[in-house]
């Protein structure tokens, strides 16, 4: 990796990183229009790109003369869909497939959604038939991710030559001491505080990488830092962030859709702050006479004689005249709320947001940094004079669609490789007993990990083994291939019986399947028993007392498909806080050798069972 990097020019390194963003948009796409080409509306909804029918409770004049609609789904409720806000969407009817008008999603909650219409009133044909809501393909994160592509090929600063290994980082020595910290934490703090271009904290499974990155926020704040960008691939993540930041009594501003936004962090989002600004009420009342004229303009018809058509036309006129001093309110009200705020958090794609699209910060934090695609990460970077990645390349990368490594491959990677002097390894962890860490330290972390005194002796029972392998060799429990699936239900089946037998009293316990229909088929079977069942990405940054994972595959070949990607199991591995119990076939598994370490691990623990013995 490091002689990749340092082998391309700035222009080549983005000119590849655009061609491999091509391929996953071109991929994306592909697979997009294999759900909705030629398919009815119920095969749509079905698929979870489309709402029908549904009703209309609100209409209302937006900016820029266009029409924001309040819609409802009235059946069909419970089946899951796709939609975003953002996302790219049409109003059609089902009188006439060619009746309809695009829009934009603003607003998503519960069975209601407001979609902003590239129009200024309805169509007539909104009275004919039944209406939906069509999913469209959104090309607009691509259009994000490319446009900071292109402009980082044609930007030299130091930060860009830094993170594409052209030159080294460099640091000011810094002092540091928090009390509630760790030594590898406060020295992680050091590092942020003393960068003069780029820094990465790694933070292993449960050794603090949220406390630690709160931290340093807190102490470049308190240095009279300026205003500081914190960003994440996801919006649990920001939320996350915002929500501990906040606490420490910062001025946290959150970029995003109130409906994506954690129900408790609604007040630091700058809607609800433009909302409760004095300055809006004036807003509101002007707000209300345009849709009073516009109301009005709505009662004459297009038909009409020429005095009707032109006093409709002055009525929009007015109507328009308002809503541009509305938006200049909203504009004007919204900059003064976002030029107090000591920290704005978004999403990477959130980074590029209208309302903080031309601001720069001297510092961007960036969490989860690695699941972050690259592409995405450079829209906030583009920002920064210095940049501080956090995150784990040893758990799951992002997701990509074009099946392309070399976009699995982060930023945060590439930096620890051509920098690791600038890596802060976070190594006490707070999680799991010594025996449940031991085989992840050794494997991904160079055993470099220890555990927290009040975790490290921690069991379930005095006598429990807490890192167990149940083996399901020369059982007969054989995968079965279901779709674009697999699953295993007779080691589903023995999971049930066995958490059931087991009685667990007092604990939270989970289950983890690499395959969807085998999540399928053991939340069947523990329908009644209070058990959290899903994949390793649906764990990702969670903990429970007791994890079984079922590792599904069992074959005569030895196949194991992408339980070869040894990142995810590290993440699955990692979950359990008192004890851990693998379920799977030896015979397919240790074919493999991290799979006949993990299973070697478990033998020298006394961790070795097999289900004959049940």
């Amino acid at each position: 990796m490091l002689l990749y990097i340092r082998s391309l020019d700035q222009k080549e390194y983005f000119d590849n990183l655009l061609a491999l963003l091509q391929a996953e948009q071109a991929t994306d796409e592909a697979s997009f229009a294999s759900l909705s080409a030629g398919t009815s509306a119920a095969q749509r909804r079905a698929s979870g790109i489309c709402w029908y029918p549904i009703a209309i409770r609100n209409t209302e004049p937006t900016r820029g003369d266009y029409l924001s609609v309040e819609v409802e789904r009235t059946n069909n409720k419970e089946l899951a869909h796709q939609f975003r806000f953002s996302s790219q969407v049409s109003l059609f009817s089902n009188h006439n497939p060619q009746d309809r008008v695009s829009g934009t999603v603003t607003y998503l909650g519960g069975d209601r959604m407001r979609i902003t219409l590239l129009t200024e009133e309805l169509p007539d044909w909104a009275d004919q038939g039944k209406l939906g809501i069509d999913l469209l393909f959104d090309a607009y994160s691509y259009k994000e991710m490319r446009n900071a592509l292109i402009a980082a090929t044609k930007t030299n600063n130091r930060l860009i030559r830094v993170l594409t290994g052209q030159d080294k980082p460099e640091f000011k020595p810094a002092d540091y001491k928090n009390g509630q910290l760790n030594t590898s934490q406060e020295a992680a703090v050091r590092s942020v505080l003393g960068v003069q271009d780029v820094s990465v904290i790694h933070g292993p499974p449960g050794t603090g990488k949220t406390t630690t990155l709160v931290a340093a926020i807190t102490a470049l704040i308190a240095g009279n830092q300026q205003q500081i960008l914190v960003v994440a691939p996801s919006n649990t993540a920001v939320d996350l962030l915002s929500e501990k930041l906040a606490e420490q009594g910062l001025n946290v501003l959150r970029i995003g859709n109130p409906a994506r936004v954690n129900d408790r962090l609604q007040q630091l989002t700058l809607d609800a702050r433009v909302v409760a600004h004095a300055d809006m009420k004036e807003a509101k009342k002007l707000r209300k006479k345009a849709a009073e004229f516009k109301n009005m303009a709505h009662k004459y018809k297009r038909s009409f004689g020429k005095a009707e058509r032109e006093q409709r036309k002055a009525l929009f006129d007015e109507a328009h005249r308002i809503m541009r001093d509305v938006s200049r309110i909203e504009e004007f009200v919204s900059e003064e709320v976002i030029k107090k705020a000591q920290v704005i958090t978004a999403t990477l794609v959130g980074a590029g947001h209208y309302s903080i699209s031309k601001l720069n910060f001297n510092t961007v934090v960036m969490d989860e940094a690695g699941q972050a695609l690259e592409a995405a990460a450079w829209i906030p970077i583009l920002k920064a004079e210095r940049v501080i990645l956090a995150g784990d390349h040893m758990q799951l990368p992002p997701t990509v669609k074009s099946g392309t490594s070399e976009l699995t491959t982060t930023l945060l990677e590439k930096c620890v490789n051509l920098h690791p002097e600038a890596v802060s390894l976070l190594n006490e962890q707070y999680r799991m007993n010594t025996a449940i860490m031991g085989f992840s330290s050794h494997q991904f972390y160079n055993d470099k990990l220890t555990a927290h005194s009040t975790v490290a002796n921690r069991l379930l029972t005095a006598d429990d083994k807490p890192f167990t392998f149940i083996d399901t060799a020369g059982t007969g429990y054989d995968e079965v291939t279901e779709g674009t699936s697999i699953s295993n239900p007779e080691e589903a089946a023995f999971i049930a019986r066995h958490i059931q037998l087991m009685n667990y009293d007092g604990v939270i316990v989970a289950v983890i399947a690499p395959y969807r229909e085998q999540v399928v088929k053991l939340k069947d079977l523990l329908a009644d028993v209070a058990v959290d069942i899903n994949t390793v990405d649906g764990f990702q940054g969670q903990e429970r007392d007791v994890i079984y994972i079922s590792l599904t595959r069992s074959n005569a070949e030895g196949s194991i498909g992408f339980l070869s990607d040894y990142r995810r199991m590290n993440v699955a591995i990692t979950r359990a806080r008192l004890k851990l119990v693998l379920v799977g076939d030896s015979a397919t598994l240790s074919r493999t050798p991290f799979y006949n370490e993990l299973i070697a691990y478990a033998e020298s623990l006394g961790g070795y069972q097999s289900v004959w013995e049940y």
